[in-house]
């Protein structure tokens, strides 16, 4: 039989296998690594995989870990956990929620409002849906809201952390697409490549962020048109309305001034994500201290957090690299290669396909699981036709804003349900995000037949 036959089906093979583990529930590093060993010693078997293929391991993984860029992930995950943690996001919500109160479905707008600006200041999903959850949720309920639009509303607004930098996806996305962008570029005859910075995918990301909350809100105020019982207003009482002005500046203002800082320092081009995550890490720190609400335990509780999350994420990271090199070596990239430069469009039907991947991929695994696993096997494919690499990575992190949100492995779904009281039934979670999903879908078709919404602002701040 055909060595090179036998490597591309066992490529496969290896992708059914890892899936198939992880809805298991097998956890997900040591699937990754484990099944790839697998398939690796029966690659070694049929004589279509050199062991000696893994020596390009330890240097991959010393790359991770001194890696300048990637430091920026446990810093900004420290800074929203610490915004979380002192109750800052907290007073942002209920002052929102204050503000916006009038009107029907004012406590929804409000609840997108400040997931954009907690997206813009933590990346952190799960901190969000969880704050949000407990606060936000309550309310909604006793204001006579519907628990489909509450929960939706909370869930969807919760995963702008995903896609509104400084997101912890675009860091990793940006790191690796410009490696991979270098190498094309290079086996093309293009020695001196334009980079692609992190910073690029920042910008890139800012006018689709901005597009997704304004598609929640236009939902909100649809629902409030067509269906006002779902969605009712709730009048602040006049004495707190005159303590409303001093609580916008004590709440509103200086988390406001810390995402100016942060990302406005990025696009600038002043600093770069890994400096400017320090700034903000010590910045909430600052803030918390200025409330009276930094402790020994607040501070103690940020740490683990912040350790915990930022190990699960390498761990994962160091498991997709021994996947990577398993399925490569074997043939599985001639064998993505041969399927997307094979599909009729084009390239633009091979970016759709992916899409398409990613997008049911998400239903089972993921963020960061799909990202180092399909990015490193089908980014080079892509880019070598041509493809804009910042617009690829950021409709890559709008599609996989949806795995937060789709059954049967949301998080968002499950850090709700976790928090919800239990008259919020889970099925009323479920179809409540069903909207957003649909929303989101509209957005990357948006973004798909519109690449200049990604484009513009990174080509106007490079010049």
């Amino acid at each position: 039989m055909d060595p090179v036959l036998i490597g591309e089906l066992l490529s496969g093979l290896m992708f059914v296998g890892i899936i198939g583990f992880l809805l298991l529930g097998f956890p997900v590093a040591f699937t990754l690594a484990g099944t790839s060993l697998i398939f690796g010693a029966v690659g070694m078997y049929f004589g279509v995989f050199d062991p000696s293929n893994f020596g390009s391991l330890a240097n991959r993984y010393i790359g991770y870990m001194t890696n300048e860029v990637l430091v920026a992930v446990p810093l900004f995950v420290f800074m929203g956990v610490m915004l979380e943690r002192s109750q800052i996001a907290e007073q942002l919500l209920m002052t929102m929620g204050k503000l916006f109160g009038n009107m029907r479905g004012g406590l929804a707008i409000s609840v997108v409002i400040v997931g954009a600006m907690l997206a813009a200041s933590t990346g952190v999903v799960g901190a969000t849906v969880v704050t949000m959850g407990l606060i936000s949720l309550p309310a909604m309920m006793r204001a006579g809201y519907k628990p489909t639009l509450a929960t939706g509303v909370i869930c969807a607004s919760g995963t702008l952390g995903q896609i509104i930098p400084p997101s912890t996806v675009l860091i990793f996305m940006g790191d690796m697409l410009s490696g991979i962008n270098a190498q094309v570029q290079m086996a093309k005859g293009n020695f001196a490549p334009s980079p692609v910075s992190v910073g690029d995918l920042f910008a890139g990301a800012m006018l689709p962020g901005v597009l997704l909350v304004l598609l929640y809100i236009g939902y909100v105020i649809f629902k409030a048109i067509v269906d006002p019982e779902s969605c009712p207003a709730t009048p602040v009482p006049p004495e707190e309305k005159a303590e409303l002005k001093r609580e916008i500046v004590t709440a509103l203002l200086p988390p406001l001034l810390l995402i100016l800082a942060v990302l406005g320092s990025i696009l600038g081009g002043i600093a770069t994500p890994t400096e400017a995550a320090s700034v903000g890490a010590v910045g909430a720190t600052l803030l918390a201290a200025f409330r009276w609400k930094l402790t020994w335990r607040i501070v103690h509780e940020t740490a683990i957090q912040t350790a915990t999350i930022t190990s699960m994420v390498f761990i994962i990271l160091f498991g997709a690299a021994v996947f990577s090199v398993v399925f490569r070596m074997m043939g599985g990239d001639n064998l993505v290669h041969e399927f997307l430069t094979g599909l009729p469009g084009g390239p633009l039907m091979a970016v759709a396909a992916v899409m398409a991947i990613m997008f049911v991929l998400g239903f089972i695994l993921d963020t960061f699981e799909i990202i180092f696993i399909v990015i490193p096997i089908t980014a080079p494919v892509l880019l070598a036709m041509d493809i804009s690499p910042v617009w690829l990575g950021v409709m890559v992190g709008v599609n996989l804003q949806t795995s937060f949100l789709t059954p049967p492995f949301g998080f968002a779904l499950f850090y709700l349900r976790g928090v919800a009281p239990d008259s919020v039934p889970t099925s009323a979670i479920y179809k409540g995000i069903l909207p957003f999903v649909l929303l989101q879908i509209l957005a990357i078709a948006m973004l798909f037949a519109f690449p200049g919404v990604v484009t513009w602002l990174p080509g106007l701040i490079g010049g």
